[in-house]
């Protein structure tokens, strides 16, 4: 990576990298997808950033394994992505800087090991309390035939949505860069690196359980209930090892697309003879 690359980043304007990242944030939803979900939203966030970090024609390859690595699964409650993508774009520029000393696996491991906190965080205050408040406010209104109601109904979402998505990226890129500094001369680096991998892995093992519905209805003899015997081993057994399964044909190469028909195919087919149920 050229040093000048670097050196544009650092001093490129603190307010305009905050606007990317608040419109990658506001934006978190567009192109949604089963597969990955916000991770195109999440690239575009953070593109201009790598963008600038590897402007030369011979940092192409490296910019197209940032990009790539950005493109992995994503899922936020989008006010809170904002944050995320501000303290991967601190992380990428102490990559671009020491791209021998630090291990790009960590931004990773980072970003999915904030996804379940913050989301649990960011549902609770926009999805469980600002939007009951924002539509109670507004349908009342709206019933008494003010046009008001659906404007104030947005007003409020707004007002507390735009601070929290606007500093969210703020605090993330300048604390970030403060926190790796912090890492990077303490030697903690390896010890953060396992502790994100574990807040992944249970992450990723809490979806598994929750996004994935699928029992079995066998029963033996009207008195063995197989799903309460695999309930007794292990609870959501089924959707762990579909998990497992889905992640094997990934790693050798099966197009995600040919996963997904087969699953659908798959299903139909043990639900009509009554080995799944959903």
């Amino acid at each position: 990576m050229s040093k000048q690359g670097l050196e544009v980043q650092r001093n490129y304007p603190l307010r305009k990298k905050c606007k990317e990242f608040f419109w990658g944030g506001w934006c978190m939803q567009t192109n949604w997808n089963y597969e990955r979900q916000m991770n195109t939203a999440f690239m575009w966030g953070i593109s201009k950033t790598l963008d600038r970090l590897y402007p030369n024609p011979e940092d192409l390859e490296k910019k197209k394994e940032r990009y790539k690595a950005a493109l992995e699964f994503f899922n936020i409650t989008p006010q809170c992505g904002a944050f995320v993508l501000g303290l991967t774009a601190a992380m990428e520029e102490e990559y671009a800087e020491n791209p021998d000393t630090f291990n790009p696996e960590m931004i990773t491991n980072v970003k999915t090991a904030l996804m379940g906190p913050l989301s649990g965080i960011g549902d609770s205050l926009f999805q469980g309390t600002v939007r009951i408040i924002a539509m109670s406010i507004g349908i009342s209104l709206a019933q008494k035939g003010s046009i008001l109601g659906p404007i104030i109904a947005m007003l409020i979402s707004f007002a507390v949505s735009f601070p929290i998505t606007w500093f969210g990226g703020k605090l993330g890129y300048v604390k970030g860069q403060e926190v790796i500094r912090q890492i990077s001369e303490s030697n903690l680096m390896d010890k953060v690196m396992y502790g994100c991998s574990i807040a992944g892995l249970i992450v990723v093992g809490g979806m598994c359980a929750t996004l994935i519905n699928i029992t079995t209805p066998i029963v033996y003899n009207e008195t063995l209930v197989l799903q309460d015997v695999l309930n007794g081993i292990m609870p959501c057994l089924i959707p762990l090892c579909l998990t497992g399964i889905m992640y094997y044909f990934v790693k050798k190469g099966v197009h995600p697309i040919v996963i997904v028909i087969s699953c659908f195919v798959v299903g139909i087919v043990l639900n009509y003879f009554g080995i799944l149920a959903v």
